[in-house]
């Protein structure tokens, strides 16, 4: 008797493993840009009427994280007119499909993704800002020649404020 229950316990194991139990849906994720500094250069000079606000970040950096839904907030928000977001995730490549895609998905990020993939730091960092250590979160928020940038957590207040502020400059 003992080996019948432990062959019904396997099977029922076996079958619940394989989803036969309940089926599953599984989100599709969309594809995150990969770019070296050159391909993500054009991002950080347009000279246009829009505020561009590029927050640099990665999964494996904690306080990055708890300030990505302030930047969803912004995107929601300002998306539809002169504002664009752009997430820029610095996480390393071999994260790509372990990290970075189940985040984006299981987050529902709406903003704009690249992954930057150039290991030449010590060369686009000064592009980016010349004060930039290189620590992260940090945060580039312009209208044209009108630079600001950010080595630190953001609040949805503080992109706000500084949002409205070259908005309307």
């Amino acid at each position: 008797m003992p080996v019948k229950r432990l062959f019904l316990l396997l099977s029922l194991l076996t079958l619940l493993q394989f989803g036969f139990a309940q089926p599953k849906t599984k989100e599709i994720a969309k594809p995150v840009p990969v770019v070296d500094f050159q391909g993500l250069k054009p991002f950080l000079s347009k000279d246009n009427d829009t505020v561009y606000v590029v927050n640099f970040w990665a999964t494996w950096c904690a306080p990055c994280v708890v300030e990505i839904p302030y930047f969803e907030n912004i995107n929601k928000e300002f998306g539809s007119g002169k504002v664009k977001v752009l997430l820029v995730s610095l996480d390393f490549p071999n994260h790509y499909d372990t990290r970075l895609i189940p985040f984006i998905s299981g987050k529902n990020i709406q903003s704009s993704v690249v992954m930057l993939d150039d290991p030449n730091s010590n060369f686009w960092i000064n592009e980016v800002d010349a004060s930039w250590s290189g620590a992260i979160p940090a945060t580039l928020i312009y209208k044209g020649n009108n630079r600001r940038f950010f080595e630190k957590v953001m609040t949805t207040e503080e992109l706000k404020s500084n949002i409205l502020s070259l908005l309307s400059k």
